[in-house]
């Protein structure tokens, strides 16, 4: 398969740095025994497909309370989507580190479970969601909490290189991008959107005067 020559440039120039990473991370699993492998594939499952980080930011969009959060968060992971999966990927197309099955990634991933992945490898999709999602909060919470936050974003990366489908530079490009995307999810959410829509109830509906006595008197 040719490489194109973003590609080709990734993995000769970067080879020293990724499979360092990778296995320093692959110790994780050589001391533990693979006591870790559990956790970082639930984590690696909660980034699967941004599913998990839309729904919350929707259930945040939903209370008032919580509503610039989410709605960051959302814009967030859409401007990622657009910059990581829809772009890079595309443009760079980076086979993943197990597509080589003479390398020196592919007997690491085949001992962590031979997790497959569909597309493309530059930048990591699931630590750019990650990041993207927890920027918001990181930037919109108290600081002295809110840093907590990115903890998930570096968790989800280090679980793409433990289960050895994805190089370690493309997490930091999926961290890059995730980042961007967060802050100007961010910036969108608290300058170009109305303040109108964080002050809206969508539960009021429930608190209106005589709604419950209208429906305990219908026929």
């Amino acid at each position: 398969m040719e490489l194109t020559a973003a590609a080709q440039w990734l993995n000769t120039n970067l080879a020293g740095f990724d499979q360092a990473v990778t296995g320093a991370v692959h110790q994780l699993y050589l001391s533990a025994g693979g006591f870790f492998t559990p956790f970082f594939k639930l984590i690696s499952l909660l980034g699967k497909g941004g599913i998990f980080l839309i729904l919350l930011s929707i259930c945040l969009m939903l209370v008032r309370k919580t509503r610039r959060y989410g709605t960051a968060m959302l814009l967030g992971l859409a401007i990622g989507f657009i910059i990581a999966n829809l772009f890079l990927k595309v443009v760079i197309a980076r086979p993943r580190p197990y597509a080589d099955e003479a390398g020196y990634f592919y007997p690491l991933w085949d001992m962590l479970g031979r997790a497959m992945e569909s597309d493309k490898s530059f930048p990591s999709g699931h630590t750019n969601a990650a990041f993207a999602a927890c920027v918001p909060v990181f930037l919109l919470g108290n600081r002295k909490y809110s840093w907590t936050a990115l903890l998930f974003g570096v968790l989800m990366g280090i679980s793409r290189i433990y289960l050895v489908v994805h190089f370690p530079s493309d997490v930091v490009g999926g961290l890059l991008t995730g980042t961007l995307a967060g802050f100007l999810g961010t910036l969108v959410a608290t300058r170009a959107i109305p303040e109108s829509w964080y002050e809206l109830d969508f539960f009021a509906w429930a608190h209106r005067p005589g709604q419950h006595d209208s429906a305990e008197t219908a026929p």
